[in-house]
């Protein structure tokens, strides 16, 4: 099995992951998930992928993810690698599907508008 390369998005936030045969390191931007994502339920939406397809210590996955926050990037990663756990194996997909893992969230920040204070705050409104 050669590299498999996926890509995920969530908000402004994009990750490229490339997966490999390996023993189950995990880089981000040449950095340990660790110490990238220090939360644990940062690295648990990260992991949550390998867990449920059984693939937990298989792979080397690398991954170079940049914009938005955190937690966006976070969930950019899963997008990737769910995407690439269903290219290993198809069955995977029958795992991954019912629990929202291979789904876009396309909520993204609306934009400012001319002649309002945000995307949907007006200014205030005086009578007289």
């Amino acid at each position: 099995m050669e590299v498999i390369h996926k890509i995920g998005r969530r908000k402004t936030a994009v990750a490229r992951a490339y997966v490999s045969p390996g023993t189950g390191n995990i880089t981000i931007n040449k950095k340990d998930l660790a110490n990238y994502f220090t939360t644990a339920t940062l690295q648990y939406k990260v992991k949550q992928p390998l867990v449920m397809t059984n693939n937990d210590g298989n792979f080397d996955i690398t991954v170079n993810v940049y914009g938005g926050g955190i937690t966006g990037q976070a969930e950019a990663v899963r997008l990737a690698l769910s995407r690439a756990m269903c290219e290993v194996d198809a069955e995977n997909r029958l795992t991954l599907k019912p629990e929202g893992l291979l789904t876009r969230d396309p909520r993204m920040v609306e934009r400012k508008k001319f002649g309002q204070k945000k995307a949907r705050k007006k200014f205030q409104f005086s009578k007289r």
